[in-house]
């Protein structure tokens, strides 16, 4: 078991490891969170393997069918502000893709706005639920996956932040790739301002990829 920091009253100590080796560890946990400002709610999806774009857009498409379609019944579109690094950063061709599949299946047309490099502390999901997860479980021994999502589950805030969780199964492994072909059938379209940042992403009823 690994330290977390933060402090907590407790009867019996436990005795932790100092450093952190994932080879010591029993399981491994990431979290992909969604922030809804408008409800003020979270949906936190925890994967047991990689961080990959694949686990992001599960992620979405796991709170649009949980939460956002009944509470957006009449939703054309839907805005997501993204990390500009990572499993769903800008410049991942997966996430783009995997996004198009979200996109038919719904029928939203998806805009990402990413934060630039060095800005993603201003994305809400950061310091509107992240920050509180993080204050919830300080102290805390995440011995086991069902601990940590069962912490998720518990935070809140006076101003009214509730949030669920869910582990999601499978694997997730990293290094897939999206192929030429695969890329130019993506309907995307990026914007005028910061096109590199930003871009929709419609449903395939025509047209084809401006990139």
């Amino acid at each position: 078991m690994f330290k977390n920091p933060g402090r907590r009253w407790c009867r019996r100590p436990t005795d932790v490891n100092a450093h952190d080796f994932p080879t010591d560890a029993v399981a491994q946990a990431v979290p992909y969170g969604v922030y809804d400002p408008e409800w003020n709610r979270g949906h936190v999806c925890v994967g047991t393997s990689g961080n990959t774009a694949d686990l992001a857009v599960d992620a979405i498409r796991d709170w649009w069918r949980q939460k956002g379609k009944r509470q957006y019944r009449d939703a054309t579109a839907l805005l997501i502000e993204a990390d500009g690094g990572g499993s769903n950063g800008s410049k991942s061709r997966r996430f783009k893709f995997r996004l198009q599949e979200f996109a038919d299946e719904t029928g939203l047309a998806v805009t990402v706005c990413h934060y630039p490099p060095g800005a993603s502390k201003w994305n809400p999901v950061e310091h509107k639920l992240f920050s509180q997860i993080t204050a919830t479980w300080a102290g805390v021994v995440l011995a086991t996956v069902a601990i940590l999502v069962g912490l998720v589950r518990r935070t809140t805030t006076a101003t009214g932040l509730k949030v669920t969780a869910r582990v999601m199964p499978g694997a997730y492994p990293t290094g897939r790739k999206v192929t030429a072909a695969e890329f130019r059938a993506i309907r995307l379209t990026r914007h005028e301002t910061c096109p590199q940042w930003n871009y929709t992403i419609h449903p395939r009823t025509g047209g084809k990829n401006t990139e």
